[in-house]
């Protein structure tokens, strides 16, 4: 498509891709371990233990390589739409960080930000902790830089189509001695404090809060589809990995290894582990799914494999690109969202002050 259509974008005219970061050499591993747990008195042999896993990896994980393809697809389609404006990215823990990339943005002219992150579901650690990250870097930057975001996108048809692809292409993947239409789907994700879990969203908080009903509504409409595309609904359930904290702390379970035996001992066979939580294939997903859960599944005589994440599926893309304009949309009045659409994904697009809050410290400013 030749000619500029950014009007679609109007009123922004600049586009910013939030991500967690990640060390990208040995050198790096520690600084972004104790940026991720600065504050939480995490003791410093269990640092060095999940260090060590980091260079086993040669100290590099996967996560900003996977934001830099996100970020080249997204800026592709756009290009496709007529649309041409700058995308940075900026990371909470890991260079280039949230402050630069907003100078960045700012030095190139953009006064009004639309912006994302690659968690697609509602909670503190997953949502408002990453506003708040951009309310401080927002400090940084000279001038009166404005930064809005895109609503979650966990229940968007083009995430879901994404992940019904890859449980798909997992499926054929299993051997074909044992009925690969009797696979059982373990969806994942990370796990969180339970009382975390229940006051995701905005109030009235109800357990077990949105942040686990988003992902079993979002675990149901891939099932659906996968059954519709294969004649058969696959069994499924929900587990969760990458539990952190004091071990006198409620945490979301069962943890995917648990479940797993749990399958195992029922006369489960074949399982396909679908990581529906991340939007990508970083580090928790190796750590935890390909490195843990495959082999001890494996252990008890399952034959599991593991499905890729939404990555840059192209209707994952699409689906961004569509919300980046639908963002722009209400934003000149020309739309307004219902409260709730998509089967439960919020309309909203600003978070009242009692979304998702913190445990112990509330109130804390957000872009």
């Amino acid at each position: 498509m030749s000619g500029s259509n950014n009007d679609v974008l109007r009123p922004y005219d600049g586009l910013l891709l939030i991500s967690f970061g990640g060390p990208e050499s040995p050198e790096e591993v520690m600084p972004f371990l104790l940026r991720v747990t600065a504050g939480r008195g995490i003791p410093q042999e269990r640092l060095d233990a999940v260090a060590e896993r980091y260079l086993a990896h040669g100290g590099v994980s996967p996560i900003n390589a996977e934001t830099r393809a996100l970020a080249d697809a997204l800026r592709a389609e756009l290009a496709e739409r007529g649309i041409e404006l700058p995308l940075e990215i900026g990371n909470r823990n890991s260079p280039p960080f949230l402050s630069a990339a907003l100078r960045g943005l700012a030095e190139a002219g953009a006064t009004r930000v639309l912006s994302m992150t690659t968690s697609a579901y509602q909670s503190y650690a997953s949502c408002r902790q990453y506003l708040e990250n951009v309310a401080d870097a927002l400090t940084e930057v000279p001038g009166d830089l404005q930064v809005d975001r895109i609503r979650h996108y966990a229940h968007h048809p083009g995430f879901v189509y994404a992940n019904v692809a890859a449980i798909g292409e997992a499926i054929d993947r299993l051997p074909a001695g044992v009925s690969r239409t009797g696979a059982h789907i373990v969806f994942v994700t990370h796990s969180l404090p339970v009382e975390m879990a229940e006051s995701s969203g905005p109030p009235p908080h109800a357990s077990p809060g949105s942040y686990v009903d988003w992902h079993r509504t979002v675990a149901a409409n891939i099932a659906a589809q996968l059954g519709q595309e294969r004649g058969r609904e696959p069994a499924w359930d929900l587990a969760y990995c990458s539990r952190s904290g004091s071990p006198h702390q409620p945490w979301l379970q069962p943890d995917v290894k648990d479940l797993l035996a749990r399958l195992a001992d029922s006369g489960v066979r074949q399982v396909v582990l679908a990581p529906i939580g991340f939007t990508s294939d970083h580090m928790e997903v190796v750590f935890d799914l390909d490195e843990d859960a495959v082999p001890a599944g494996e252990a008890l005589g399952l034959q599991v494999v593991r499905a890729s994440t939404a990555r840059t599926h192209p209707a994952f893309i699409r689906g961004l690109a569509d919300l980046f304009a639908e963002r722009a949309a209400q934003a000149r009045g020309e739309m307004v969202l219902p409260e709730v659409i998509n089967n439960g994904s919020p309309g909203r697009y600003a978070c009242p002050p009692e979304c998702c809050p913190h445990l112990t410290r509330r109130g804390a400013p957000t872009a």
